[in-house]
């Protein structure tokens, strides 16, 4: 995989409205992002800060009221093994499926000044795994199945500052309800190293080993 394009510091202020499916008030929020010449990206919600840094791979969460940086690496999970399946065992339940992703493009745009360019995420969900089927009985007829209703689908459209490479307006909407995100973009100077640091007087907060294998 080649590595991204270097991308100019930036920062955005955002603002997120989420109004979910079950009803009641939409729920907002606040936060800010900012973005090193190199790469490292902080985001501040709260009394919480996310920093990511891609030449060493690893994601620290600062926690502002108990004063720790949690570091966990950034690197993908491994893919599932398949487990072996007894011979003459019962009949087992198939591995759910994982979702399926589409991408379309929707163009060009502009929003507030900003020259974007827009993609839609389409997130199928996984198929629910299928019950086992009973032993069939010469003389005796199946079941009826009961018919599945299919599960909506998670749709996230992005649009994102072509010149700043932040995103602009992201609006999601799925079983959930609907969250939409817009965030205003500004080129800056390169932001002190220190904010993508651990901050004086708090705690390291390191992952656990890996188990050994029994």
């Amino acid at each position: 995989m080649l590595p991204s394009p270097p991308q100019p510091p930036a920062c955005a202020d955002c603002q997120t409205t989420t109004q979910y499916a079950q009803g009641g008030a939409p729920q907002l929020s606040a936060s800010r992002m900012i973005r090193s010449s190199d790469g490292k990206m902080r985001i501040d919600t709260g009394a919480t800060s996310v920093i990511t840094d891609p030449s060493t791979q690893q994601a620290m969460v600062l926690d502002h009221v108990k004063k720790t940086a949690s570091i966990m690496p950034m690197q993908p999970a491994p893919p599932q093994l398949a487990m072996p399946q007894p011979g003459a065992a019962a009949p087992s339940m198939p591995a759910p499926t994982m979702p399926s992703v589409g991408v379309q493009d929707l163009g060009k745009g502009l929003i507030d000044g900003h020259a974007v360019d827009g993609k839609r995420y389409i997130v199928q969900p996984p198929s629910p795994p299928q019950p086992p089927q009973a032993p069939q009985v010469p003389g005796m007829p199946q079941p009826p199945q009961i018919p599945q209703k299919p599960q909506a689908p998670t749709v996230a459209d992005v649009w994102t500052s072509t010149s700043l490479g932040l995103p602009v307006l992201t609006k999601v909407s799925g079983p959930f309800g609907e969250q939409t995100c817009y965030c205003k973009p500004a080129a800056s100077g390169e932001p002190h190293p220190a904010l993508f640091q651990i901050p004086p007087g708090y705690t390291p907060v390191m992952p656990p080993p890996p188990a050994a294998p029994k």
